[in-house]
């Protein structure tokens, strides 16, 4: 389950509060903060159960790849402490659990959440064939984006809603970028065991020019992430605080981490979950609040007038 390691969670749980505070100013009336904080404790609980599920899946598929990787030999399956079989019927009790988890929310949500199973079953396949399973890890990893908004009751599907479909693609589509770019900062820990198992990886493929593709892919997600605040109407706290927040921080990462360091890589790596995450939620926070508040105030008004 990793739970030593809970940076996975927390990168798992980020894309789920980015677009549950997206969403929150876009119901009706605003959502309240504790609708919020309720959804997102629901959010952290799912992303716990199945980020747990994913590296028992992750585990299942490698068991044969992991004893040739110094960072992954002691794993369990690995080193024989646990059988195939134990750890399949450990994972289908994860997954139930995800599901009960699914359940709390809005009835709708089952319908976004469960394909997303498909990809968690299938990324440890990637790093098989293509040179990016990063990108295929962005897909899986980057999915609670798009959840926050059927889980705070907008309707993504509905005819007039074309605004908030865009907003919700592009969120999306900016935590892939991001999920690949932090995951190609990690894939360089195991850059000499991967080449030697054969395993494949886009810090492979890119090695000598990995700090140029990071830098893109910040650039590709920051436009991303105010495309999608441009799309929901976002005000001046969300692109100052989380779009040039993350600007920032992204800048001083890519120019500060040391790729030839396993040690380094693996700071950036769980550091910048929480830099760089933390300060698109705030802005995301700040912006959702100011909303809220005026929401409140013009309600006040329209109550003292009638």
């Amino acid at each position: 389950m990793r739970l030593e390691k809970p940076a996975g969670t927390i990168y798992l749980f980020f894309p789920c509060l980015f677009s549950t505070l997206l969403a929150a100013p876009l119901t009706t009336p605003v959502a309240s903060p504790l609708s919020v904080l309720g959804t997102s404790a629901l959010f952290f609980s799912g992303a716990l159960i199945m980020r747990s599920a994913g590296c028992s899946i992750n585990d299942l598929w490698d068991r044969n790849l992991d004893p040739k990787v110094a960072r992954t030999r002691l794993r369990p399956i690995a080193r024989g402490a646990l059988t195939p079989f134990k750890a399949f019927a450990f994972t289908g009790a994860q997954l139930l659990t995800g599901l009960v988890v699914l359940l709390q929310f809005p009835f709708v949500c089952l319908f976004y959440g469960i394909p997303s199973l498909v990809l968690v079953a299938t990324y440890p396949l990637a790093k098989r064939v293509t040179y990016y399973p990063q990108f295929v890890l962005g897909l899986t990893f980057s999915w609670g984006a798009m959840m926050g908004f059927p889980a705070l009751g907008v309707d993504l599907l509905a005819a007039d809603s074309g605004a908030l479909r865009a907003a919700a693609a592009l969120l999306y589509a900016s935590n892939v970028s991001w999920t690949v770019l932090y995951d190609m900062i990690y894939a360089h820990m195991d850059i000499r065991d991967d080449a030697k198992a054969g395993i494949k990886s886009i810090a492979l493929k890119y090695d000598a020019d990995t700090k140029k593709v990071l830098s893109s892919l910040a650039v590709v997600q920051i436009g991303l992430l105010a495309g999608a605040g441009i799309a929901t109407g976002a005000g001046p706290a969300f692109f100052i605080g989380s779009c040039g927040g993350a600007a920032l921080t992204l800048g001083y990462m890519i120019k500060k981490v040391n790729l030839k360091s396993v040690e380094d890589c693996w700071w950036w790596f769980v550091n910048g979950c929480w830099i760089t995450g933390g300060i698109i939620s705030f802005g995301l926070g700040a912006d959702y609040l100011i909303q809220y508040l005026t929401d409140g105030s013009q309600l006040e008004v329209e109550t003292k007038n009638s």
